[in-house]
């Protein structure tokens, strides 16, 4: 996984030189998590001379949404955030894979959590990214003892900061473990997603994902893995799902902006579909991979390609 950033970012109504994008330490979103954001991935093609973004309007439509749930007026609207975001990468000229990260926050030094008559600032800033989870080989995962977050505790439709540190103890604890991730129950006992990511299983041909009543995130590429499917003829059923069933699973895969689409070879130390990656998800993974760097033109509605050869 590539780390740094780009030269330029998008701070305070301006593309500025990526040192000058700082806040002070009294800001109120660093102190409570009073902020939400987005993920969109770039994916470079060399040989098409292009980069090739994808679903940029379905990300910022969701991220709006965002401020919706959290009950705060946003400066820009869809078409000027797009806008902002083609300006900074014609700016920063990518030629690698690359990752923007839209976020809104609470810029203001008062002390205290508080979303009320709060003004929303905005910053966007670009870093190279490869693989951010291995996707050439299965993961090994682990139920958290950790659970997930409920929508009624923070709402899980929208990427707030401050519910990431549920992320962050589900995460470590797998790390400490020697597992690559984890997978998180709710308050139900049922399945939710990964620390990060939504969560797939395949039994008997058939593709089945937690329901989004059960703490997940709308995730885009989760949803544009089941339109696949579907196009596929794969009867797709969202449900809910029992720890177990993971364990009697043929496939388990995760879905996310960052992991992309990533195999899983062992839950709780058990193994998944004799440790081989599965039909059904490689088929679903090729696809995906062929249509975000732009080599399917199936679903070319999805990208933004963006030429870096000029």
């Amino acid at each position: 996984m590539k780390t740094g950033s780009f030269p330029y970012a998008f701070f305070q109504d301006k593309i500025v030189n990526i040192e000058d994008a700082k806040v002070s330490i009294m800001t109120n979103a660093l102190q409570y998590g009073t902020a939400f954001f987005g993920g969109i991935r770039g994916y470079y093609n060399e040989e098409k001379g292009f980069v090739s973004f994808f679903r940029i309007d379905d990300h910022y439509k969701r991220f709006l949404s965002s401020a919706n749930i959290v009950g705060c007026e946003f400066p820009y609207n869809q078409e000027e955030l797009k806008k902002i975001t083609l300006e900074l990468i014609a700016k920063n000229k990518p030629k690698a894979n690359v990752y923007l990260r839209p976020f809104a926050y609470v810029g203001s030094t008062e002390l205290g959590p508080n979303f009320a008559n709060a003004k929303l600032d905005f910053s966007l800033h670009m870093i190279p990214l490869d693989d951010y989870m291995p996707t050439g080989k299965g993961l090994s995962v682990v139920v958290s003892s950790w659970q997930r977050i409920s929508d009624n505790a923070i709402p899980t439709r929208a990427k707030i900061s401050g519910g990431y540190a549920n992320s962050a103890l589900a995460r470590k604890e797998a790390t400490d473990g020697g597992f690559d991730e984890a997978i998180l129950l709710n308050s139900k006992g049922h399945v939710s997603e990964g620390s990060a990511e939504n969560l797939f299983l395949v039994r008997d041909g058939k593709l089945i994902t937690p329901s989004v009543s059960e703490g997940v995130l709308e995730g885009i590429t989760r949803r544009s893995i089941i339109e696949i499917a579907t196009d596929m003829g794969i009867i797709t059923i969202e449900r809910s799902v029992e720890r177990s069933e993971l364990y009697v699973a043929d496939e388990v895969f995760l879905t996310g902006t960052g992991c992309q689409v990533a195999w899983v070879e062992q839950v709780d130390r058990r193994s998944i579909g004799g440790g081989k990656i599965g039909k059904i998800t490689e088929k679903l993974r090729e696809k995906f991979f062929n249509t975000v760097r732009g080599d399917d033109d199936k679903y070319k509605n999805w990208t933004t390609r963006i030429s870096v050869n000029a």
